[in-house]
């Protein structure tokens, strides 16, 4: 027996010399050469070094102040300003539950099987140590460790490692000394039972209790805490869902161990080792709390916070108080869920197997083709045109695909403008399949709701919300034979129009000019002083029409400033910090305002948002009954990718954006405006909170003393900015289909009538343009060949259509007649929250409409220039593409990219 074990040990330490080649080569010539009485003196001074080696590891182990920490480990509370739990940060999915709220069958089960001296050892059982080595020396490994060092190792995993070697095992040991000091007996079975994993998110014998048999850990039978207890030699092996005979077995085993030590009679054992495993399985889900998108963006600032402070946001017990008040995180919750279930009945319909979504669109062969199974199978060697057919065919691959890509996103954040707190945020429908999140993550083109920096840079150079510009087509040259021709949805009435009204109404003729007045430097430094500022911009024209991408939490805090009379705060979040007991340990109080604009502008600015509410796009809140001094702006982008609605109060203010993850899938032309998408979502939240007196109903942007008008009337004088003319509603004339004047440019096409640029309610919808505000430039065919706009394939399948222009209602390859007749219109809902479609459609389905190519952003370095006139007037010119109008098409438009 002598023999074995000395050279069982010998085989020890080659094995651990070998673990260390470099040392290994060194040794190895010395260790061939030693003599059986000089092998005979290392093996002595062998338990001498192994003491030095571990008292070496004492300190580079686990101290006692931090096994009394994790022993009285608690997560970080999020509250909302009103007391209310909004998350918990956890290290892992657990409920800790105390020793005598478990199953004794449980405890049985585990002293019976794991470690059956436990109460009589203090750490380390050394009969069942010597017991391993032995077994492991002859060849038949053997685990030796108590549930002790088990639960050295599950309370430190990085500390203490999981490689099977000879240093890890000393370092347990060490530790599960250590813990033995620490805890009671009775403390350390409790916390293992409550630190061990079992699977499925879930950790501690309650959540697998309620995982795996849907029944509190107190209610675990013998059969079920020995399944559970089986589980802990390997959880995925003897998983009881996936390996239903290997965990019968196994628990069988555990009943065996249980019956050897007097935990389970004869007649019970081999009664219940005949038995079956019966689960009742259901995952746990971690609860995400009323916040969860608010509290995954605060969780990196509050771990460098704590890290700084010497905290630990998962054990330390902190308490952070928030600015979200709950009343408001509730109702904006119940808004976005609401319209984003509308919004999908309508989206369903769009992308049913009857209508767009079919295995011969372009575009649905596309989305296959960048799924991972599509992109799995070309590299296992499958031919493309194969894999994508077969794909195609396979219809529950294409139900998910349709699901992941149809589903409707929203997201929705609201501030305080006096103190910039955070008030709600929404970041998409529900966290547990969308934890993007849309407010501060996604970054998509604003559309129209980045107008008013562009008219808050006019102001700031003089310009007055009275001033006047033409409303007529507008023709701006880019430099290299391009001009940019932003179109609006309807004609222009060739009336002059005050600012005012061009931003009420979203104008993008009297947008662009006083863009091209401006200048887009201006306009961007001024957006990234209200609070713009992570996003690129870029300093072209299309600016203007909100080309450039940002973040849903950029525009609300910009927003905010606005409402704030200029002054800009970033974003505040929390306002304290306490530990368990209550001592505060932080305070945050708002940061002072910056000036990003002087107040009597912004006044100015405010004063002409507020005709968007009382008669241009953003009307519709009248009808949630949103009342008193609101101002606000709608948005929409091309092809309706983005519904955008922001509404501000002096005490209030919120922004919500619509659409979808793949910008390449939109709603229809109704349902895909931000005056029908957004704007419900927003003015919900905010009709609640002035029921519950959260926002003054007698509040009023007040104008500041110190506004000058006669100053900015002079610099408004001198920059040109003005016009004797009268201005006149937009809106008087019927929204018919007109040509445009001959300017000299025969052969323009009429371009027709668009329900969100004009106010909600006025009139009927009729005929509706390729977006929600027509919002987007328009390329005349001046450039030379090598600059020409290329068109995408699926886009355009005929080259010999026109390229970029306007389409008439029902206008076949023929030109246009001269004088056609008024375009039918058909009435927008009563109620613009609900889901049914504009009466006279059927559900589901978009109204008919005609499309325009339209070409969306525009750069270049050069602004535009207004063409004088024979009277010497300042005359915008526009042009459209003549002849014959572009196919009917849902894929209308030019990307940036494909602009030269």
């Amino acid at each position: 027996m002598a023999i074995p074990l000395l050279s069982g040990l010998m085989n020890t330490l080659r094995r651990a010399a070998g673990a260390l080649p470099g040392l290994a080569r060194r040794l190895r010539p010395w260790l061939a050469a030693l003599s059986k009485k000089q092998w005979l003196l290392a093996v002595a001074a062998l338990p001498v070094l192994l003491l030095l080696y571990v008292l070496l590891l004492i300190p580079l182990t686990p101290s006692i102040g931090d096994i009394q920490k994790n022993k009285v480990e608690a997560p970080t509370q999020l509250l909302s300003a009103d007391g209310k739990v909004l998350a918990q940060y956890k290290r892992a999915n657990r409920e800790w539950v105390a020793l005598k709220d478990i199953s004794p069958n449980v405890i049985n089960a585990l002293i019976a099987t794991e470690d059956h001296r436990f109460y009589e050892h203090g750490a380390l059982d050394w009969r069942r140590t010597f017991g391993s080595v032995l077994h492991t020396a002859m060849g038949r490994p053997q685990g030796g460790s108590t549930i002790t060092q088990q639960l050295a190792r599950n309370m430190f995993p990085e500390e203490i490692g999981r490689a099977r070697s000879l240093n890890r095992k000393l370092k347990e040991a060490v530790t599960a000394y250590k813990i033995e000091s620490a805890y009671t007996k009775d403390e350390i079975l409790e916390t293992y039972l409550n630190t061990v994993p079992f699977l499925y998110n879930a950790f501690g014998i309650e959540m697998a209790a309620r995982t795996y048999f849907d029944k509190p850990a107190q209610k675990l039978s013998v059969l079920e805490a020995a399944t559970l207890v089986g589980m802990l030699k390997g959880t995925s092996y003897y998983n009881p869902v996936q390996n239903p005979e290997r965990a019968q077995q196994r628990r069988n085993t555990v009943l065996a161990q249980m019956n050897k030590h007097g935990k389970l009679s004869d007649q019970d054992f081999e009664t219940l080792k005949k038995r079956g495993i019966k689960l009742d399985f259901e995952r746990q889900d971690e609860a995400v709390g009323m916040a969860p998108h608010f509290a995954q963006a605060l969780r990196k600032w509050l771990i460098e916070w704590a890290d700084a402070n010497d905290y630990n946001i998962y054990a330390d017990g902190l308490v952070v108080q928030t600015t979200i008040d709950s009343r408001v995180q509730q109702w904006a919750n119940q808004a976005v869920v609401r319209q984003g279930r509308q919004l999908q009945v309508t989206a369903n319909g769009l992308w049913s197997n009857r209508n767009q979504w079919t295995a011969k669109n372009p575009l649905v062969q596309s989305f296959v083709r960048e799924s991972a199974v599509y992109r799995q199978a070309v590299a296992d060697g499958q031919d493309k045109d194969e894999a994508l057919q077969r794909l195609l065919a396979d219809a529950d691959f294409m139900a998910n695909l349709r699901q992941d890509k149809v589903r409707v996103q929203v997201g929705f954040m609201a501030m305080d403008p006096r103190n910039a707190h955070v008030l709600a945020w929404v970041g998409s429908r529900d966290f547990a399949i969308d934890p993007f999140d849309h407010v501060s993550q996604a970054r998509r083109q604003p559309g129209s709701t980045f107008k008013p920096f562009v008219y808050g840079a006019a102001l700031q150079d003089g310009a007055l919300p009275t001033d006047q510009l033409m409303d007529e087509a507008v023709r701006i040259p880019l430099g290299g034979g391009q001009f940019w021709r932003p179109t609006d949805g309807g004609p222009p009435s060739d009336q002059p129009m005050t600012l005012a009204d061009g931003l009420a109404y979203s104008k993008n003729t009297i947008t662009a000019q006083v863009m091209a007045k401006v200048g887009p430097a201006k306009v961007a430094k001024l957006a990234r002083a209200l609070g713009v500022r992570d996003s690129k911009l870029e300093d072209v024209l299309s600016l203007a029409l909100g080309t450039s991408p940002v973040t849903l939490q950029e525009m609300v805090t910009a927003y905010s400033t606005l409402a704030n009379g200029g002054g800009y705060r970033a974003p505040v979040m929390v306002t304290r910090i306490t530990d368990r007991e209550g001592k505060v340990l932080a305070e945050f109080e708002p940061p002072a305002p910056e000036v990003a604009l002087d107040s009597g502008v912004t006044y100015a600015l405010i004063d002409m948002m507020r005709g968007v509410i009382t008669k241009g796009t953003g009307r519709g809140v009248a009808r949630y009954g949103v009342s008193g001094d609101w101002v606000g702006k709608t948005g929409t982008t091309q092809d309706n990718a983005d519904g955008w609605f922001m509404l501000a109060h002096p005490d209030w203010v919120g922004g919500a954006w619509v659409g979808f993850n793949d910008s390449r899938v939109q709603l229809n032309d109704y349902w895909g405006q931000g005056a029908h998408s957004a704007l419900p979502v927003v003015a919900e939240v905010a009709a609640a909170s002035q029921r519950a007196k959260l926002v003054q109903a007698q509040a009023r942007f007040e104008m500041p003393a110190e506004n000058n008008t006669f100053v900015q009337r002079l610099r408004s004088w001198m920059l040109g900015f003005g016009d004797n003319k009268q201005p006149v509603d937009p809106f008087e004339q019927p929204p018919a289909m007109q040509e445009l004047p001959d300017r000299g440019n025969p052969g323009d096409a009429p371009i027709i009538d668009d329900p969100e640029a004009r106010p909600i309610g006025q009139g009927g919808a009729g005929p509706r343009g390729p977006s929600g505000e027509g919002d987007y430039p328009v390329f005349q065919n001046n450039p030379s060949p090598a600059q020409q706009p290329q068109m995408p394939a699926q886009r355009l399948a005929d080259p010999s259509q026109p390229q970029p222009g306007v389409v008439v209602p029902g206008a076949s390859s023929n030109p246009a007649p001269s004088n056609p007749a008024p375009a039918s219109a058909s009435p927008a809902p009563a109620f613009p929250g609900s889901a049914s479609a504009p009466q006279g459609q059927p559900a589901g389905n978009p109204p008919p409409i005609e499309r325009g190519v339209v070409v969306s952003p525009v750069s270049s370095g050069t602004v535009g220039q207004p063409v004088p006139t024979a009277d010497g007037g300042m005359v915008w010119r526009r042009a459209t593409p003549s002849g014959t109008a572009a196919p009917q098409s849902g894929n209308a438009g030019i990307a940036a990219s494909e602009v030269n």
